[in-house]
């Protein structure tokens, strides 16, 4: 074995603290080697390990009678979906390889999330994307957008799989460090899936897929640091994609799974072959022997621990039941993938890992992995001094406008608001044919079930100022929208992932936001009933001289439209239509884009929201969209009720006549984003039957006024045409980029 001798000095430049260095030491006996010490390093990073999160990840709510896999159990959640199918789908961050090479750094996380689906046996049929970035006018932010966009495009139009939805966030605090979240959702049926375990002694392993160059090499370390000039010295960190490569390896992988031969599956994402290893054993609860010269290999004289530790993209670990080496190889040679032998299942839990006949490294695999011997610690935190600030802010310090017109522009050409055509239009959404929500918009994109009469629903949310104004009650907001959106959709709400962004855990304040929000997603999920099926924390969020970003706990939920028949679109269907809104308004512009960028008032509460409201609220939505008593229903979200009407209007370049509630603010009326609201429109014939059943549920509603054949008219002043409003909608995001 290689004696290199290490020290404390040397684990600290690896990335771990002194006393992880001497537990290191204790769990092997004597002193680590330097690739023992590196395997340590990056299985042990807050990337890998969780050790920073995991105490508080364990008060998630995990179960619900659909779940087939709970979180942390395989590469992703597993929900049944009915009719014998089952729904894999998960979210992920690529945040830190993106600020550095955003283009690579985007089209790995999205191949990365992908592997994650089809390593669970299921077909990826849906990717979304969630993107957070500077000032948009900067130069620096239009490099990242423009690269991280050609990544997100280029590698999944390749692949072959649509991207139907996403979100884009734009504000100052993610100047350095930009957040680029990927969701993909696949479909398998019951009892067809693989698992990410290691068992039966004698079984061979193999790695599959692309050879192993020095890319990605302690990617996983660098992910867990802090974003600094010297950054970009860690290019190597940043993987490289072939999203060709990988659909041959999808092919591959899914037929592998249908030969009825596989024990176990991983893909190699952060940490590569060390993490597959050591958590299918753990798993499996057993060993391996590993022959690291038999990998194959796209760079000559490659030593144990860059082997080892290597993010090389498109690789798989399989382990197969002996005596069908044969089968796995065939179907490789069929899709033209490297496929080699390097390994074997070994009695025990040690991984050994040689180099020609010679040890390498040797291993306790439970000790690498969370839940075994990782760490895992309770960190400080504090309430910032910020936040008992902002709960002074009095909606009485606020001007009105004096020209309303001027605010509604304003808002309809906000980057965070405005049409984000120009990054869509480089997104196949229609590739599979599967995608029901191209030319019917709807808050949450809708996919076909093949084989099925149903359709999964999919939404990304989360409004990051909400959870810096208040991170228990922003992150609820995140999770009720999401459900909103589902439940606007047509579908009922069934489980969520979740993509937790955030700064330096080790700052007491940042930890604050984050402990915050897991109490309100906690909260949330067992209010809606959607379990957390796993997901991704991303901490060091940050630079030296800026600053965290705003924590960022993206919700990616799963919904279920038993009938496809029964989507429901965002979109006014008819002038003459009548135009409600369901809620109640309040007099609140709290954490509201028309507060933050028009009166450029940062620091206030979030916005408001009552649970009970909207837990009534989703409940007859269900209803009177299962009973079609609506053509149209859009949840009132960033940009307040105008932007609502606005979004609902200019689909078909409809407009609409609406009236005001001079009980309340005209700002807070139009602009406010209080939480618990819905605008559905109504044809005349089914009034009565509407108005009845929110009557009999209980729900407050108000008649705002009409859908019109062009303009838009509010308290009786011509706001403009459709036509004009919407060109503005449409195009002031690409004049910004263009």
């Amino acid at each position: 074995m290689e004696q290199q001798l290490t020290t404390v000095e040397t684990a600290q430049k690896l990335g771990l603290l002194e006393e992880e260095f001497e537990r290191i030491k204790q769990i092997l006996g004597r002193t680590p080697n330097f690739t023992e010490l590196s395997i340590f390093s990056v299985m042990w990073s807050e990337h890998c390990s969780y050790k920073n999160s995991i105490v508080w990840l364990k008060t998630l709510p995990k179960t619900s009678p659909r779940m087939l896999a709970e979180a942390g159990e395989e590469n992703a959640g597993l929900v049944d979906i009915g009719d014998g199918y089952a729904c894999s789908f998960k979210i992920e961050s690529h945040n830190h390889p993106s600020a550095i090479e955003p283009y690579q750094g985007a089209a790995t996380g999205v191949g990365g999330i992908n592997r994650d689906i089809f390593t669970m046996g299921a077909r990826p049929i849906a990717q979304l994307n969630s993107l957070r970035f500077g000032n948009p006018k900067s130069e620096k932010t239009q490099r990242l957008l423009r690269g991280v966009v050609k990544g997100i495009g280029d590698y999944g139009n390749a692949f072959g799989i649509p991207t139907v939805g996403g979100e884009l966030f734009f504000d100052e605090c993610y100047n350095i460090n930009p957040l680029v979240n990927a969701f993909s959702a696949g479909i398998v049926k019951v009892g067809e899936t693989a698992s990410a375990t290691s068992y039966g002694v004698g079984n061979p392993v193999f790695i599959v897929g692309s050879a192993t160059g020095k890319d990605g090499i302690h990617g996983a370390a660098f992910a867990s640091k802090d974003i600094t000039e010297d950054s970009a010295k860690d290019l190597p960190s940043v993987q490289v994609g072939d999203p060709f490569q990988e659909k041959l390896l999808l092919e591959a992988t899914l037929e592998i799974i249908q030969s009825g031969h596989v024990i176990g599956m991983q893909d190699m994402g952060a940490a590569g072959i060390t993490c597959s290893t050591s958590e299918m054993s753990a798993k499996g609860e057993h060993g391996m022997d590993i022959w690291l010269e038999k990998v194959p290999m796209r760079q000559a004289n490659m030593v144990p621990f860059e082997i080892l530790l290597s993010e090389s993209q498109e690789r798989m670990l399989i382990v197969m039941k002996k005596g069908y080496e044969q089968t796995i190889k065939d179907i490789c040679d069929k899709w033209d993938l490297y496929c080699e032998q390097i390994g074997v299942v070994t009695e025990g839990g040690t991984l050994r890992y040689y180099m020609n006949g010679e040890l390498a490294a040797e291993v306790p695999a439970d000790d690498l992995v969370l839940g075994g011997g990782a760490p895992v610690y309770h960190r400080e935190y504090r309430e910032p001094a910020y936040f008992a600030e902002s709960k002074k802010f009095n909606i009485d310090q606020v001007a009105e406008p004096e020209d309303y017109q001027a605010v509604a522009e304003f808002l309809t050409t906000h980057p965070n608001i405005a049409s984000k055509r120009w990054v869509y239009r480089q997104y196949d959404s229609m590739v599979g044919t599967a995608t029901m929500t191209t030319n019917a918009p709807s808050d949450a994109a809708l996919v076909k079930v093949k084989g099925t009469n149903k359709s999964i629903a999919v939404v990304v949310d989360c409004n990051s100022r909400y959870v810096y104004a208040d991170p228990e009650e922003g992150t609820a907001i995140a999770v009720a929208e999401a459900a909103r959106n589902i439940v606007c959709s047509g579908a009922e709400p069934v489980a969520i992932t979740n993509c937790l962004n955030f700064g330096n855990p080790y700052v007491p304040e940042v930890y604050w936001h984050f402990v915050g929000a897991i109490k309100g997603m906690s909260k949330a999920c067992t209010a809606f009933g959607t379990p957390v099926t796993g997901g991704n924390v991303s901490f060091y969020n940050q630079s030296s001289d800026e600053g965290p970003v705003f924590p960022t706990p993206t919700i990616g939920m799963l919904g279920i439209l038993e009938d496809k028949n029964n989507a429901m679109t965002l979109a006014f269907q008819n002038a003459g239509d009548l135009v409600y809104m369901i809620g109640d308004a309040q007099n609140d512009i709290a954490s509201s884009e028309y507060l933050y960028s028009y009166h450029n008032v940062k620091l206030t509460p979030a916005p408001y929201f009552n649970m009970d409201e909207e837990l009534k609220l989703q409940d007859v939505l269900k209803e009177v969209i299962a009973q079609k008593l609506v053509k149209s229903a859009h949840d009132v979200a960033d940009g307040g009720l105008y932007i609502a009407l606005l979004e609902s209007a200019m689909p078909k370049e409809l407009g609409f006549d609406i009236q005001t509630d001079k009980n309340f603010r005209k700002d807070a009326y139009l602009f406010g984003e209080s939480q618990s609201r819905v605008v559905v429109s109504v044809s005349a014939e089914q009034q009565a039957a509407f108005e009845s059943a929110l009557q009999n549920k209980g729900v407050n509603f108000t008649k705002l006024g009409t859908v019109t054949a062009h303009d838009c008219h509010i308290d009786g002043e011509l706001f403009g045409g459709i036509t004009v409003a919407k060109k503005h909608y449409d195009t002031a995001l690409e004049q910004i980029l263009d």
